[in-house]
């Protein structure tokens, strides 16, 4: 499954809600908008994220982490274009977190 989250962790529970529902590897997360947040290194939320990165890959859009300022991510995290969002998708069910 793959598991879309768009809201930040400061803000919203959606990160933390998903993170509740991983099977291991049959799950991938990709963080996309303010879901980016995540995966920024050094933040309050960056133990929680590596946590997560022990069961699931874990993958940023590239883009959103470029307009939002992210430039230092924790270890682990993938980054993808647009088409490699759209390869995540083609590969894996979906399931969007709000």
């Amino acid at each position: 499954m793959l598991h879309i989250v768009n809201k930040s962790p400061f803000g919203n529970s959606a990160m933390d809600e998903c993170s509740r529902f991983l099977s291991g590897g049959a799950d991938v997360i990709l963080l996309i908008e303010d879901g980016v947040y995540s995966a920024k290194a050094g933040t309050t939320y960056e133990a929680k994220l590596k946590e997560i990165l022990g069961k699931v890959e874990v993958y940023a859009l590239e883009p959103d982490t470029k307009a939002r300022g992210v430039d230092k991510l924790t270890d682990g995290v993938k980054l993808v274009d647009y088409s490699g969002f759209v390869d995540l998708v083609e590969k894996h069910k979906t399931h969007s977190w709000l």
